[in-house]
């Protein structure tokens, strides 16, 4: 039996051969700290109870000042940890909103149940934001062994919650679930099934089971980093897995990528081309080489200066089959 090493894995920019370039900058993704309520098994952010990262007064304020200063900003997309324990949620919400942008908040919906969060469902609600939710699967079995003993109905608790208030009704409420599958275990690897069956089967066990209603699922390909990677490392799973990925690759996929017209920016000011590079500590540049941040952004008054997007091995999950994003798949 040949044994995978990592030059088994062309290169991402080999397979794409020609850059991969930034088109206008539309999204500012925010990741506003490390604090979580959940721990689960798949986060690659490595979230958690314990964690204690989060955005600072300063770096808030400066994210406040680059949505106000830039009309090209469409959305405001805004992730932790859980977002809402982290600092500056609210603020950037409100600067957010005031400036007419669609605000999208990441949300496990369990945090709704934590002391102090209570009031979350009716400020989403009066603020008109799009809430994106993970629900990894609609079966509670799979849901509690990514996510923790109980999450499932707390999660089915919070959507019926939602419901009540217009969630997934209402046109300006608007309420997506997520879906990823378990971590591989073996080396069955499989890619996510299709989105709109997928939805469709959601839609029909969530409503027969707990009445409930959302707007549209967006399926996720787990990317091997974070506490996917540890976990696919000790079982020696992480460059078969990789390699999978490759021989799915689909070209279909680049042109949406969500990488190409998007700033992922962390709790320190840091500019990444997207929220995996972030974690990988993969930041984004100047054509000079220069780390750019939130600051020099407002030195120099415009968005649109990456000229490359910044490429790794795992890539591959974002372009293997229908392709990955944070929206869901890409073709």
């Amino acid at each position: 039996m040949v044994t995978l090493n990592s030059q088994a894995i062309t290169p991402f920019n080999q397979t794409v051969k020609q850059p991969l370039t930034k088109q206008k900058i539309t999204v500012l993704q925010i990741n506003l700290g490390k604090l979580c309520n959940l721990a689960c098994n798949h986060c690659h952010v490595e979230a958690g109870p314990k964690r204690t990262e989060e955005l600072s007064p300063e770096i808030c304020q400066q994210l406040i000042e680059l949505i106000n200063r830039f009309p090209q900003i469409e959305t405001v997309d805004l992730t932790g940890g859980a977002p809402e324990m982290n600092y500056g949620f609210r603020p950037l919400v409100e600067a957010a909103k005031k400036a007419q942008k669609e605000v999208i908040v990441r949300s496990n919906l369990t945090i709704y149940f934590e002391p102090n969060f209570e009031d979350l469902p009716e400020y989403f609600a009066k603020n008109q934001l799009r809430i994106i939710a993970s629900l990894p699967c609609y079966l509670e079995d799979n849901v509690d062994k990514q996510r923790g003993k109980g999450v499932y109905n707390e999660s089915i608790r919070a959507i019926q919650l939602l419901n009540k208030l217009g969630y997934g009704k209402d046109t300006n409420l608007v309420l997506d679930l997520i879906y990823n599958p378990p971590i591989p275990r073996n080396e069955n690897f499989a890619l996510t099934p299709d989105q709109i069956k997928l939805e469709q089967d959601y839609k029909t066990f969530l409503m027969d089971n707990f009445n409930i209603v959302f707007n549209h699922l967006f399926t996720i390909t787990n990317i091997p980093i974070g506490r996917t990677k540890n976990y696919l490392q000790n079982q020696q799973l992480y460059v078969p897995y990789l390699k999978f990925l490759e021989s799915n690759y689909n070209p279909e996929t680049i042109d949406n990528l969500m990488c190409r017209n998007e700033l992922s920016i962390d709790y320190l000011g840091n500019i990444y081309d997207c929220d995996f590079n972030q974690m990988e500590n993969l930041p984004a540049t100047l054509p000079n080489g220069e780390k750019l941040t939130v600051e020099k952004l407002l030195s120099l008054e415009k968005l649109d200066i990456i000229n490359e997007v910044k490429t790794a091995s795992y890539c591959y999950g974002c372009t293997a089959g229908s392709g990955s994003s944070c929206g869901g798949s890409l073709v």
